[in-house]
């Protein structure tokens, strides 16, 4: 099991799943637990070896604009789910964090809990044991910490923070114009008026009938 191989397993986990976080679990812990014990071991450390490159202030960061705060726990699940959808996004997301609002994701996908625990379950059940880590956790994330108040955040992450606002388009990747986003609010106040008129319309046709029926 070399790095390669553990990405492909997991981009192939990912593609079969059709993204579904429940679904990659069940099959994730299938596909480990073929694996040889040798091979499984050395899944689990690849494993904990990107937790920890992604263990960084900079992610961090992110991950709490995204959530609107993250803790510790959310962290590792935010971590292991970014992991989970393959080298390409894994990397970009660590040059750029910023670049997770290019993305369509759900924030229920970003923090999903149990992914971890698929790789755990399905290395015990192929190996017999469940191993040590090949070192011990980071004591502090890498990089530069950050400040979390609004400008600071916003400096970093404008784009994240954008989006979060509802100001930032992930399928065009671009932000939404002042002129957008009087439009959006005016569709949304035209939709609201065709609803209160057809609402109108039917009290209208009831009184009519119930008249033809006293008739």
């Amino acid at each position: 099991m070399n790095d390669q191989q553990f990405w492909q397993l997991i981009q192939s986990v990912h593609l079969e799943a059709l993204g579904d976080m429940d679904n990659k679990c069940v099959l994730l812990r299938e596909k480990i637990a073929d694996l040889s014990a040798p091979d499984a071991l050395k899944f689990q450390e690849l494993f904990d070896k990107k937790m920890d490159m992604a263990y960084a202030w900079e992610l961090w960061g992110a991950a709490y604009v995204i959530g609107g705060g993250c803790s510790d726990d959310a962290f590792n699940d935010f971590r292991a789910s970014l992991i989970s959808r393959g080298e390409a996004s894994f990397k970009a997301a660590l040059v750029n964090p910023d670049s997770l609002a290019d993305q369509i994701l759900s924030e229920e996908d970003l923090f999903y809990e149990g992914y971890q625990y698929a790789v755990s379950e399905g290395v015990e059940a192929a190996a017999g044991t469940s191993p040590d880590r090949y070192s011990a956790h980071p004591a502090e994330p890498s990089g530069e910490e950050w400040s979390e108040d609004d400008a600071s955040l916003q400096a970093l992450y404008p784009k994240l923070s954008a989006k979060a606002e509802g100001q930032y388009d992930s399928e065009s990747m671009s932000y939404k114009s002042e002129t957008n986003q009087l439009n959006d609010q005016n569709i949304k106040s035209w939709s609201l008026i065709k609803i209160l008129r057809l609402g109108l319309v039917i009290v209208l046709l009831v009184l009519i009938l119930r008249k033809f029926v006293e008739f």
